[in-house]
């Protein structure tokens, strides 16, 4: 039982990841903390140093109890008879995907004085290429998103989405990863990263590109790498008629990142891991937004029972604005996630997280946020897995007297209908309570989604 969940974990991070993109969608961009506890499998998370990592597998794989499907995650479980077949053509495999819906909101701008509720509905599509060669890889993504508002077509959006990861084993405990992506996406009306007083979605061009080398030495593991953002922002529209220019939001930041993990076993593991960041952005003649900064985080990864696993990580994290008026930003993060699965059917959710951030990575708004987040994924049945989450945030705003609460919730059952076809139904509510009246509100959205997949 001790390796009941150690070969699951790497599987519910690549499968996993979209999920909680799901989840998080929608509302999600009102706060800062969103996502829930989530893991990145190596080798990947040398792309993504300051997230948390599954422990290591150190036995030798004939000497390992097999792991059934029952005792891996409730939420990635594989279940053969729901598997998707995907279509196969020469050394590529395919699946493609298609997910209808619609939702209704009752505060569709996110406003504490025009609250205007409205149905939307919204229709994904995507396409996911994998190689089945037997050295390196490679993971093509393509999603297009579109949502149409019934009333308020001003909210109208389009999104789309192409990522590549590449993986070349250079040898047995060596690999050079990269990662690109280039997306048209938006900033939805009434987030932390949308303009006060627009109407519509904010439009943005984002290019990222990522390499890292990843090295395995016995029980040491350690990876290095750099990566570049490009935003390039269109201008959007207000309330009063007039369009508001978000070209000082353009630019590039750069990073370098590394990571360094020990394994004492495979219940236990420390790691330490770094980023620095700068940040050239356009600005204004007036203000500039370059920056420079770093974040750092030291933990350790623990499986206190076969029932019970999680990290716990601190550090601090330090960003110095060129522009005198806004100064350093700085302060202690942490980071405690924990997962316990009571039973084959159950796993409960906790993670508590603080961090000194900006809005985004393209404006100069600083705030302290800590969350609280408790979540669990129920298997009622086989093919009926209802998922619950709460979340509290509390965020204080740097160089102005706000201070805001953030309450939210969401209630998800997916019904697995056979291996091409599923349906899910969500509620999600969210409230944030500022000091700023103006910056309060609350708003309930509820929806349903039909997916088909190959």
């Amino acid at each position: 039982m001790a390796a009941k969940h150690k070969l699951s974990r790497p599987l519910a991070c690549l499968l996993g990841g979209t999920a909680l993109v799901a989840l998080a969608a929608g509302d999600a961009q009102a706060q800062f903390i969103i996502d829930p506890p989530r893991e990145i499998a190596p080798p990947w998370n040398a792309l993504r140093p300051l997230e948390s990592t599954p422990l290591p597998i150190l036995s030798e794989p004939e000497t390992r109890d097999p792991v059934a499907p029952e005792d891996t995650p409730v939420r990635t479980r594989l279940r053969p008879e729901y598997a998707p077949h995907g279509i196969r053509f020469g050394p590529w495999m395919f699946h493609p995907t298609v997910t209808a819906g619609g939702f209704y909101d009752s505060n569709v701008f996110s406003s504490s004085t025009d609250k205007q509720a409205d149905f939307a509905s919204r229709f994904v599509g995507g396409l996911r290429a994998q190689s089945l060669w037997e050295r390196h890889s490679l993971d093509l993504r393509l999603i297009a998103d579109t949502t149409t508002y019934r009333r308020n077509t001003s909210l109208n959006e389009s999104n789309v989405d192409f990522s590549a990861n590449g993986r070349i084993d250079i040898d047995h405990s060596t690999q050079l990863l990269s990662r690109f992506q280039a997306a048209y996406q938006h900033d939805q009306v009434g987030s932390l990263t949308s303009p006060t007083g627009a109407i519509e979605p904010t439009p943005y061009g984002f290019f990222s590109g990522d390499v890292s080398l990843r090295k395995q030495f016995g029980r040491f593991t350690a990876s290095g790498g750099a990566r570049v953002d490009r935003y390039d922002y269109g201008s959007v529209l207000a309330a009063n008629g007039a369009t508001i220019n978000q070209d000082s939001r353009d630019g590039e930041v750069y990073i370098a990142h590394g990571r360094v993990d020990y394994a004492s076993s495979e219940k236990s593991a420390v790691f330490a891991a770094f980023e620095h960041n700068w940040r050239d952005l356009r600005g204004t003649p007036t203000a500039s937004l370059d920056s420079n900064g770093y974040r750092a985080l030291a933990g350790i990864n623990l499986e206190l029972t076969h029932l019970i696993r999680g990290e716990i990580a601190a550090g601090y994290l330090n960003q110095s604005f060129v522009s005198a008026t806004i100064g350093d930003i700085s302060g202690p993060t942490y980071r405690a996630a924990l997962t316990w699965s009571p039973t084959r059917q159950l796993d409960v959710h906790f993670k508590s997280e603080q961090v000194v951030t900006t809005t985004s990575d393209t404006s100069t708004t600083a705030a302290l946020a800590t969350s609280f987040q408790l979540g669990a994924d129920y298997e009622i049945r086989p093919n009926l897995i209802f998922s619950p989450l709460l979340i509290y945030e509390k965020d204080k705003f740097k160089g102005t007297p706000r201070d805001d609460n953030v309450y939210a919730a969401e209630l998800r059952l997916k019904r697995l209908l056979n291996n091409w076809a599923s349906a899910s139904a969500y509620y999600r509510y969210l409230q944030r309570d500022s000091n700023i009246l103006t910056n309060s509100y609350e708003k309930h959205v509820i929806g349903i989604n039909a997916s088909f997949q190959f």
